[in-house]
C-alpha cells in the first residue's frame, strides 16, 4: 500500500489571543484577565497563531506531529515551524473556499473518513481495540470528530483545482524548459507496461443465490417486526466495508454515481419505513432502506451480501482460460478477438483487452501502468512476462470486490529510462505542468497573506517558513 500523508486539519476557533493558559513547562501572562500570572502546574494550552480570526492552538500542532508520526511522514524544515504554518495555510484555503462557496458532498466526506479509518485498522493489523487504544478513542468518536477536518480537506484540494484550472503548457514551453538541462537532471521514467486480458466470472450456483437471497428476506422480516434495527443488522451483516461501519449509509448522493440497477430502486423509493425488495447489482445483492431525497440527490442505507464462488466454478473458469489461451498461441484466433467476443469484463472488453489506467490528477486515461499500479494479481503476473507473451489462468478480485479469472497478455513494456523529449512528452509536460501550477499556488499563497492579519508566538518569528510574509 502507496503511504501518503494523511492529516487530520485542527478545529477552528475564535478566542482571545491572551485567554488561553499554556501547556506544562511554561507560563502566558494574562493582564488583561488576571491580576498574577499564571502557575505552570494549572496551563492546559496555548494559542500560537492568529490567522484572521481563527486561532492556532499549541494541541492542534501536537495533534498532528503524532498523526505524522504514526503515518511516518517526515516534514521539511524543523516540524515545529512547518506543521503550524501548514495549517495556518490550509485555513487561508478553507477560508477562500467558503467565499468561493466551493461544495463538497457528505458521501465523498464520508469516504474519506471510512478510508482513513482503514488505513488505521491495517497499520495496527486490523485490531480495532488496539486503535482506540492508541487514539484514546473509540472508532464512531474518531469518525465524528473527522467528518469536518475532512470537509475542509476537501474543501482545501478543490480550491487548489480551480486555482490552476486556466493554467496550460505548449510543446514549445516543455521544449524550452529541458532544453539546456543536463542528461542527468532529466526525471527517471520508471518501466511502465500494457497488459490485455481476457476474464471469465465463475459461475454461482443456484443454491448460493438462494441462500443470500433467504438471508436478505429474514433481514427484512427482523426489521418489519422490529426485533432489529437496519443500521445494527448492516453493521453485523453488511458486506459492503465502506458503509457497513455507519450502519449502511451512504450519504447524500446522486444518481450517476450509483450502479444503475441499485440507482434505479433508490430513486423510487418513498417511504422510510419500508424496506425494497431484493436488488442484484454489480456488487451482489442488497435490500435498501430511505432516509431522505433532497433535490436530486439521495440518501439511503443498504446491506449488500456476496455470494460465494464454489472452488469448483473456479477451477472450471481456469480451466476454459487455458484452453482459450492455447488456441490463441495455435493462431486459430487472436487475443484481441477472444478479448473482444469472450470476456466478461465490460472495461476491456470494448478496448480489444486492453487495460486503461486513469489519472486523475492530470486529467487522462492511458493505457501505460507502473507496476505498482496494476492491480496486484497482475503486476505479479506479467513482471517476468515477455513482450507478445500470453499467461496461463489465474484467479483475482476485481474492481467491484468479485472473484474473477483471467488470462494476460503483455502487449508492450517499456524499461525504465531518462525521459526524452521524442519518446516521453507527455511525462515532460506533466513536470512544467506541475511546476507552473506550484508555483501558482505558491504565489496566490504569499499575495493571501498578504492581506490578512497574523500574529505569531515570539518563539516562532525566527522560523525558516516556506512562505514570507507571516511575521508583519
Amino acid at each position: 500500500m502507496k503511504l501518503t500523508r494523511k492529516f487530520i486539519l485542527p478545529i477552528m476557533v475564535s478566542i482571545p489571543l491572551m485567554g488561553i493558559a499554556t501547556v506544562p513547562g511554561s507560563f502566558q501572562a494574562t493582564p488583561e484577565d488576571n491580576d498574577s500570572i499564571t502557575p505552570a502546574h494549572s496551563i492546559i494550552d496555548e494559542v500560537i497563531w492568529v490567522v484572521g480570526d481563527e486561532a492556532i492552538l499549541k494541541s492542534d500542532v501536537e495533534s498532528m506531529r503524532m498523526q505524522a508520526a504514526m503515518e511516518g511522514v517526515k516534514w521539511n524544515g524543523d516540524p515545529d515551524c512547518a506543521i503550524p504554518e501548514q495549517i495556518a495555510v490550509q485555513k487561508l484555503f478553507v477560508h477562500q473556499a467558503d467565499i468561493d462557496s466551493i461544495e463538497v458532498t457528505d458521501a465523498d466526506v464520508a469516504q474519506d473518513v471510512e478510508q482513513q479509518i482503514n488505513y488505521w485498522l491495517e497499520m495496527v493489523d486490523g485490531s480495532r481495540e488496539r486503535l482506540e487504544e492508541y487514539k484514546h478513542q473509540s472508532i464512531t468518536q474518531m469518525r465524528n470528530e473527522m467528518r469536518d477536518e475532512f470537509k475542509n480537506r476537501q474543501k482545501v484540494q478543490k480550491m487548489k483545482q480551480k486555482l490552476v484550472e486556466d493554467i496550460t503548457v505548449t510543446p514549445a514551453d516543455v521544449r524550452r524548459h529541458f532544453s539546456n538541462l543536463p542528461q542527468d537532471s532529466l526525471p527517471f521514467v520508471p518501466t511502465e507496461v500494457e497488459v490485455q486480458i481476457i476474464c471469465q466470472t465463475p459461475r454461482i450456483e443456484a443454491e448460493e443465490i438462494n441462500r443470500v437471497k433467504d438471508e436478505l428476506r429474514e433481514y427484512t422480516d427482523r426489521v418489519n417486526k422490529g426485533e432489529s434495527s437496519f443500521q445494527t443488522l448492516a453493521r453485523l451483516y453488511s458486506e459492503d466495508p465502506g458503509t457497513a461501519r455507519r450502519g449502511g449509509e451512504l450519504g447524500l448522493v446522486g444518481r450517476g454515481t450509483l450502479d444503475p440497477a441499485f440507482a434505479t430502486v433508490a430513486f423510487n423509493l418513498t417511504d422510510p419505513k419500508k424496506i425494497s425488495k431484493i436488488v442484484e447489482s454489480e456488487f451482489g445483492f442488497h435490500i435498501i432502506q430511505l432516509i431522505e431525497k433532497r433535490g436530486d440527490k439521495v440518501n439511503v442505507r443498504h446491506i449488500l451480501k456476496k455470494p460465494v464462488v464454489s472452488d469448483k466454478a473456479i477451477e472450471s473458469a481456469l480451466s476454459r482460460l487455458d484452453s482459450i489461451a492455447s488456441d490463441i498461441r495455435e493462431g486459430k484466433f487472436t487475443f484481441e478477438d477472444g478479448a473482444s467476443l469472450i470476456s466478461d469484463d465490460k472495461e476491456t472488453r470494448s478496448n480489444k483487452g486492453l487495460m486503461s489506467n486513469s489519472q486523475m490528477q492530470y486529467g487522462r486515461i492511458t493505457s501505460r501502468f507502473q507496476m505498482q499500479d496494476l492491480p496486484p494479481e497482475v503486476a505479479k503476473v506479467v513482471d517476468t512476462m515477455k513482450v507478445g507473451q500470453i499467461s496461463s489462468s489465474f484467479q483475482m478480485i476485481n474492481q467491484k470486490g468479485k472473484t474473477v479469472c483471467v488470462i494476460a497478455k503483455l502487449k508492450n513494456r517499456i524499461d525504465g529510462h531518462r525521459a526524452t523529449i521524442g519518446e516521453d512528452f507527455q511525462v515532460l509536460k506533466d513536470v512544467v505542468l506541475n511546476k507552473r501550477r506550484e508555483e501558482k499556488i505558491h504565489q496566490w499563497v504569499v499575495e493571501k497573506i498578504k492581506g490578512v492579519y497574523t500574529r505569531l508566538n515570539d518563539n516562532y518569528k525566527d522560523c525558516k517558513f516556506e512562505y514570507e510574509g507571516w511575521v508583519k
